[in-house]
């Protein structure tokens, strides 16, 4: 019998849809809760599906419908992005939580949706942002708010703009190229020559082959960058990233919410490798971020 240790990843769980994913007018298409602060992976499960319960209430509770998108989350009809976040943080503090401490946020801005000749237009803000001023408005949410990963904060194809958000944010958060590196070695490379970026989305069927994701997954540890393993919009139950997920030992997993059978799969087969693996596992937890 091994005497490894298995890494239990952080959950990433979205729990506001906008974008792409929702029929809405917010602008950034995921809005994701951590719960690092918890003792253990199935303590982290307990935390989100918590908050998620008083977000649902909270939503409900103004009037507008809580039903759930393709990742499970919820889509209500918001002012702004801050509206989404406001509501996240009333959320945590809700179920008793400390925002910052034992749960925080993670943004999957998806900006190469809302990315026109050269620029940002985000227009639930009523803003048209070149990519300094883009970096500039999420380092100003960075300030305000308890959030600690980014994901596509830049369009794809703005490699200058990465370099920039990375250089003003990339000491202070997570910044997450999933869009800018689609699980591939080469596009990866460019980002670690070019300071583009300190975190990879990993989706084994973004790439085609195990073999090249290993590669990739790889080659993004041996340069310091976070390892996070990613379901997609269209899932089925099967659950292998959760295996993958611990053998590769990525830090953290994007998984969907906490509502829908092939989101909760992700995470039922976590506990079910968190319990058979008992004392030989632990928690990756908040020193992640």
């Amino acid at each position: 019998q091994s005497t490894k240790k298995i890494l239990l990843p952080v959950p990433l769980m979205n729990v506001i849809n906008g974008g792409q994913h929702a029929n809405n007018n917010i602008d950034f298409q995921e809005f994701m809760i951590v719960p690092h602060g918890a003792s253990s992976f199935s303590e982290s499960i307990r935390y989100g599906a918590e908050v998620f319960q008083k977000l649902k209430g909270l939503i409900e509770s103004m009037g507008m419908s809580s039903a759930v998108g393709d990742e499970g989350g919820f889509a209500p009809n918001l002012d702004s992005n801050e509206h989404a976040l406001e509501l996240i943080i009333k959320s945590i503090e809700s179920a008793g939580y400390s925002p910052g401490e034992d749960i925080s946020i993670a943004l999957d801005v998806a900006s190469s949706e809302f990315y026109k000749h050269g620029s940002y237009h985000l227009e639930s803000e009523g803003l048209q942002l070149n990519s300094e001023q883009m970096a500039t408005f999420l380092s100003g949410l960075v300030d305000k708010y308890p959030i600690v990963s980014i994901e596509d904060g830049m369009d794809q194809n703005d490699w200058g703009g990465w370099q920039k958000l990375t250089s003003q944010l990339g000491r202070r958060v997570q910044l997450v190229g999933d869009d800018l590196f689609v699980t591939n070695v080469e596009f990866l490379k460019r980002g670690i020559s070019e300071k583009s970026a300190n975190s990879i989305l990993i989706k084994v069927n973004q790439i085609g082959t195990l073999s090249e994701t290993l590669t990739t997954i790889k080659l993004a540890k041996a340069n310091g960058f976070e390892v996070i393993l990613s379901h997609r919009s269209g899932e089925t139950e099967d659950c292998s990233i959760s295996d993958l997920a611990c053998s590769v030992e990525a830090t953290q997993i994007k998984a969907g919410s906490m509502s829908r059978s092939d989101r909760l799969a992700k995470y039922n087969r976590l506990l079910v490798i968190e319990h058979m693996s008992r004392a030989q596992s632990f928690f990756a937890g908040s020193k992640v971020f």
